[in-house]
């Protein structure tokens, strides 16, 4: 999984432009973020049709504010420039919920 400490509107647009993309919006000091962080290798593999990127979202505020992420973590997908899903809340996430997220869309 990338991380990018400072996504900016531009980068949004390239990174999602084609096939399916999926945004985690987390924070160092997170601890609800941390808590996902040993099931992201798994989660990735299991959908590996996907790019997988984690966002700082303090570092990239002004996107993050676009997309009205207001809790963390949160992910959003694209699919080929368009959002197509979003599991957006300031919620505790395990595997089996974003696992069941994703499947949701296809």
């Amino acid at each position: 999984m990338e991380k990018i400490k400072e996504l900016t509107e531009d980068q949004l647009t390239e990174i999602t432009k084609s096939g399916r993309v999926v945004l985690e919006f987390s924070a160092n000091w997170c601890p609800d973020c941390s808590f996902l962080d040993p099931f992201l290798p798994e989660i990735e593999k299991d959908f590996s049709n996907a790019k997988f990127y984690q966002i700082d979202r303090d570092g990239s505020m002004d996107v993050a504010k676009k997309l009205m992420i207001m809790g963390i973590p949160s992910f959003v997908v694209y699919q080929d420039g368009k959002e197509i899903g979003r599991l957006v809340n300031k919620d505790r996430k395990t595997k089996d919920e974003v696992e069941n997220f994703l499947r949701s869309l296809d």
